[in-house]
């Protein structure tokens, strides 16, 4: 079956067969970000901006649930099908497809009537007219919720089937289509924030649609079949994919926190200037992130295989790799970041302007040492190694940056909030290495 690459290439040919397709769905999904940002910075405004990343905190929460489901039956899946046992890996995957429909749909229900006791948690500081544009958005998406997170989980799947490159093909239309959308709905239909949230829905549905398709029948390693999974196995799911999970949970409650934090120190436009960022980052520290997915399925099935050498040089290839992208994320950053950050701000903002490009600056020393924890985060989970992942995520992504940002905004205000990312960054790689060094 397809999955028999993961075996059958040179670990050298078959790191690019995984990467490539994962790195240029990563540079089509940054470029859509950044198309998607400037629709909103330029045609909507400012309040548009800050919503919108008022917003993705509750969207993230969701998402994690579903993605720890996905993450932990991919690993399993993965290491299964190593072993030559398909029908135990069809099951786990047949498993969490309706899992995580059946979770979107109360999550939709959830999210819909409480859009506003939500947005109102989450941005306390914010002005009714903001708040009104979260909770348009928000709703918007719960009304789509049933098939959003299936789409991300499915994307999984077909890695492990040794599917990259549908994988890509789906990621990169997908993208365009929302593109096409937000063009059509945003600037010449002008539905404001309602056209965003419409034109993102609409695409990651017909995307889901599509990937839910590829594994009618049996042309696939995975397939649907009848039956459920053991407790116990469920449950080891879930702790595999908690890292995941608990990684986007601290994210989405930091991205809370912070969201506070600028408001107090900086108001809506600092808000806005940290959403831009995220928006450029997406360009830039996504390449990291996707070819990290996109070689877990092939450590994950040489483990299972019991081909140890030809995992460790992969996992090799892919540390080589991030090493390379970060560096070069960090100079594209400084040198290129301002005028990215030009592109979603309106020519007459200049406050905008500049409390963004004081946070590109500081910003772009995260990318040295961010890379570390995400890179052994995701090795651990693809060794079944639940607890190091999770310990390596909680650090980086929640308890890291939250005593950095309580510390240094107390003492530099905005600069402070904006020295906590490095500051982190580092203090998780330095725990992240030592961790690692006690692995065999």
């Amino acid at each position: 079956m397809n999955s028999e690459l993961f075996i059958k290439l040179p670990p050298r040919k078959l790191f690019f067969r995984c990467a490539v397709p994962a790195a240029i769905t990563s540079v089509a999904g940054a470029l859509y970000a950044v198309v998607d940002g400037m629709f909103v910075g330029r045609f909507i405004g400012e309040d548009a901006l800050a919503a919108i990343s008022i917003t993705m905190p509750v969207i993230m929460m969701v998402e994690a649930i579903a993605n720890m489901i996905a993450t932990g039956a991919s690993v399993n899946i993965a290491i299964h099908l190593g072993k030559k046992e398909r029908a135990t890996a069809a099951r786990i995957f047949s498993f969490a497809v309706k899992f995580i429909l059946a979770f979107s749909c109360l999550t939709g229900l959830l999210g819909y009537f409480f859009a506003r006791p939500f947005v109102m948690l989450l941005a306390p500081g914010a002005s009714a007219h903001v708040i009104g544009l979260s909770v348009t958005y928000l709703q918007i998406y719960a009304l789509f919720a049933p098939l959003i997170p299936i789409y991300f989980a499915t994307d999984n799947f077909l890695r492990d089937c040794g599917q990259q490159r549908v994988s890509m093909l789906v990621n990169v239309a997908t993208q365009l289509l929302n593109v096409a959308l937000d063009f059509i709905l945003i600037v010449l239909l002008g539905q404001g924030i309602a056209g965003a949230a419409i034109g993102s829905c609409l695409s990651l549905i017909l995307g889901s649609l599509f990937t839910l398709a590829c594994f009618r029948g049996r042309r696939l390693d995975l397939y649907y079949t009848r039956g459920n999974i053991p407790l116990r196995k469920f449950f080891r799911l879930m702790l595999n994919g908690s890292s995941e999970f608990f990684s986007n949970i601290a994210a989405s409650v930091m991205s809370i926190v912070l969201n506070i934090f600028l408001l107090k120190y900086g108001g809506t436009t600092a808000v806005a200037a940290f959403s831009i960022i995220m928006y450029i980052d997406s360009m830039l520290g996504m390449l990291n992130f996707g070819i990290c997915e996109a070689l877990q399925p092939a450590i994950s099935y040489c483990y299972g295989a019991g081909r140890i050498l030809r995992m460790n040089l992969i996992f090799r290839s892919v540390r080589i790799a991030m090493m390379v992208i970060a560096a070069v994320s960090f100079l594209l950053m400084l040198l290129a970041g301002p005028f990215a950050a030009s592109l979603f701000i309106r020519p007459d903002d200049a406050e905008l302007t500049a409390v963004s490009l004081t946070g590109i600056t500081i910003f772009a020393f995260s990318y040295l040492p961010g890379w570390i924890d995400m890179c052994y985060s995701s090795y651990f989970t693809a060794l079944d190694r639940p607890t190091l992942s999770l310990l390596v995520s909680l650090c980086g992504t929640l308890l890291f940056p939250l005593a950095f940002l309580i510390l240094f905004a107390s003492l530099w205000g905005l600069t402070g909030i904006w020295l906590m990312v490095p500051a982190a960054a580092l203090a998780s790689s330095l725990l992240t290495l030592h961790l690692a060094r006690n692995i065999r």
